[in-house]
């Protein structure tokens, strides 16, 4: 029996359709399909793309399709559609260029070409943009970003992710004063992290975090909504909990 005191029962939970079971796995199914079938797709394409430039190059009777054919004895009017060759291609020719670039005739010769196209007005101007970018994205050297950090910017209280370039040199340093080591640091944009902005801080005022680059331009891709796993922190022995954290 109820009295007007007694605790109303918890009301019972909605039981879910057939239609709505059904379209929870459908999403559920999607975000593991999409993510697999995209990356798939785009590494087909590229492939395809790579050897629609490559194999126009190379004689037609050594194309991979006709190599098949005469091998196999098969109907020449079958088409055979065979990817990657010209990729292989390009990897190798490219292997070999690279490897002729680092000896002194391929040195001179480069620096003849460049000196031939330092004077065309209208090329010199796409090649040196162009060489700038593939230096920046290519280039294996100690000026690649190796450190995620947050700074306050724009303004203080309002924290921003970032990437250790380098420390100041030169007049930079000079101007500023020799009692303040600066930082260089990179401030990417959402969603495009090869726009930013290259700002100078005081050591002290730059947090470094654990998480790789990597990560951390997954978080401006993302605009905040892919976070990288977080390290678990130590706990103690007899409490149980992580340790406090001492104030620096």
């Amino acid at each position: 029996m109820n009295t007007p005191f007694s605790p109303s029962p918890p009301p019972e939970a909605p039981k879910r359709t057939l239609f709505a079971r059904l379209r929870g796995s459908f999403l559920t199914g999607l975000v593991v399909i999409a993510p697999v079938g995209l990356t798939i797709w785009l590494i087909w394409t590229v492939i395809g793309w790579i050897d629609g430039i490559v194999l126009p190059m190379v004689p037609l009777a050594y194309h991979p399709d006709r190599l098949i054919q005469t091998y196999f004895g098969l109907d020449p009017s079958a088409q055979i559609n065979v990817r990657g060759i010209g990729v292989i291609i390009f990897l190798l020719f490219t292997i070999i260029v690279g490897w002729l670039a680092k000896g002194i005739i391929g040195r001179s010769f480069i620096r003849f070409a460049e000196g031939l196209v330092q004077r065309t007005p209208v090329v010199r101007t796409i090649y040196s943009g162009i060489k700038q970018i593939s230096e920046t994205i290519f280039a294996q050297s100690e000026r690649s970003f190796e450190t995620a950090c947050m700074v306050e910017y724009p303004r203080k209280g309002a924290w921003a992710l970032g990437f250790i370039s380098i420390s100041a040199k030169g007049e930079v340093a000079r101007h500023v004063g020799v009692d303040k080591e600066l930082v260089g640091v990179f401030i990417p944009t959402t969603p495009n992290p090869t726009s930013g902005f290259l700002l100078f801080f005081p050591r002290n005022d730059i947090i470094e975090l654990d998480m790789s680059v990597e990560d951390a331009a997954k978080l401006v891709i993302s605009a905040g909504l892919v976070y990288p796993p977080e390290h678990p922190l130590p706990v103690d022995g007899q409490t149980g909990r992580p340790p406090p954290i001492e104030p620096s």
